[in-house]
């Protein structure tokens, strides 16, 4: 039990020191000063439609929490393609969870990033991209070219720590929900969902 326990917390010890060395490295790419929490992870991945029969695709995994939740819902480890830019979390997530499809690359990038599998249609969109970190045209666009990729009517989900969406409204080519407030995340997030139809 001693044993289990000493595991668990050098465990989660290591995952505070890879993404602190994350942010360290490049603070443009991780949006938060600790890793998303399980609470929040698994309200993001409740978006996923288990049954659709399309794969999911992730953004921006880190550390892998919201990785797991979405394994937690019942999809499939090869149904899952995760685009993560940072090649130290990469690496990481590889080892952790070896039949997910990761990518180690640009998500404002998506064809060449997905490379043979750029033409694929999800079933939705996880993204822990910190949005916020980047200009606003870029945040729009990549948004567009992940609903070009979506069922029309299925959710781009994304995490933020603003007060305000982090994509400005354009009610003629997509919709915004406030999807929920979590309280129970360091710091506290906000989750958007966007969508069209």
């Amino acid at each position: 039990m001693a044993l289990r326990l000493k595991e668990r917390l050098g465990k989660k010890f290591d995952e505070e020191i890879r993404f602190f060395k994350g942010m360290m490295q490049g603070p443009k790419t991780v949006g938060s000063i600790v890793p998303t929490s399980s609470i929040t992870a698994r309200k993001m991945a409740s978006v996923v439609n288990t049954h659709s029969g399309l794969p999911i695709l992730e953004l921006g995994p880190g550390t892998g929490a919201i990785t797991k939740a979405i394994l937690g819902r019942g999809v499939k480890p090869e149904n899952l393609v995760a685009i993560e830019y940072s090649t130290d979390f990469y690496e990481h997530l590889v080892r952790l969870y070896p039949s997910v499809n990761f990518i180690n690359g640009d998500a404002f990038n998506l064809d060449k990033t997905l490379g043979d599998l750029r033409d694929l249609t999800f079933d939705s969109v996880v993204s822990g991209i910190p949005l916020l970190n980047f200009p606003m045209p870029a945040r729009i666009s990549l948004l567009e070219s992940l609903l070009d990729r979506l069922p029309r009517g299925r959710p781009v989900v994304q995490i933020s720590y603003g007060a305000v969406s982090p994509i400005i409204a354009r009610p003629d080519r997509y919709h915004i929900q406030h999807f929920d407030f979590i309280v129970r995340n360091i710091p506290p997030a906000q989750l958007w969902i966007y969508r069209r139809g």
